[in-house]
């Protein structure tokens, strides 16, 4: 799948997210030809993109922004056909993670199996529980504030069994394109089948909300469950990292 519109509809999803989470909090700034947010007290967003092909010209302008804002991830998409990601293979910048994106074209609805209960995250108290097993399936943390904020923007689901709370999934929906995002379970319940019931739950209301397409971004982790679903390569996101120096 090399679909050029269904590319540009998967970054155009995922910076809008982030665009989104962050304006409420103050965190979104533009700065060309990149945009950034960095929400305090928080790993996520936390990134500094851009949209056109980059050079060593560039360089400067991104050592400046992150000697500004430490920690920030910086999303490499690999759609340019061009050796421009050597710009931070050259200059100390680390991997931290590679995901693929990825997009389903939108069918029939998928019966649901287990027994899972899906509560959308409206008030503070739900935040804070979402927030806090969260990162048991991620390697950071999204600010209880973040979703506080964001109620309307953005569906934030806890997902239970026999009212326990054992996993995430965000949803973001962008013109025809639904956003399946933080779909993680606790390590405890894992190899039970409950992540891909999460995602045929996601496809099911991206279905329902009459989007076209489902888009993802997927870890090695996850990435057997969406192929075996359906989704179909797009193209490899690598974020970079730059190491303080100690």
């Amino acid at each position: 799948m090399k679909n050029t519109a269904l590319v540009k509809d998967n970054i155009d999803n995922l910076t809008t997210l982030w665009r989104t989470v962050a304006t409420p909090l103050l965190s979104y700034h533009k700065n060309d030809p990149f945009q950034f947010s960095q929400i305090k007290n928080s790993g996520w967003p936390n990134r500094l993109w851009f949209r056109e092909d980059i050079t060593e010209e560039n360089l400067p302008q991104i050592l400046e922004i992150i000697d500004q804002n430490p920690g920030l991830i910086i999303p490499y998409w690999d759609i340019f056909g061009s050796n421009s990601k050597e710009v931070f293979d050259k200059n100390q910048f680390q991997i931290r993670i590679q995901l693929m994106a990825m997009a389903l074209k939108l069918g029939e609805k998928f019966p649901l199996e287990k027994n899972l209960t899906f509560k959308r995250v409206l008030n503070e108290k739900d935040a804070e529980t979402w927030s806090d097993i969260y990162p048991l399936s991620f390697s950071y943390v999204i600010s209880k504030e973040t979703l506080v904020h964001n109620y309307e923007n953005v569906q934030f689901y806890l997902v239970h069994v026999d009212e326990r709370p054992i996993g995430t999934l965000t949803l973001f929906q962008t013109g025809n394109v639904m956003g399946i995002h933080g779909v993680g379970v606790i390590p405890e319940m894992r190899k039970k089948g409950l992540a891909e019931e999460i995602m045929k739950f996601a496809i099911n209301e991206a279905i329902d909300a009459g989007t076209k397409y489902a888009h993802l971004q997927a870890s090695p982790l996850g990435k057997g469950i969406y192929t075996r679903l359906g989704f179909e390569d797009l193209f490899l996101i690598t974020n970079y990292f730059l190491k303080p120096n100690i």
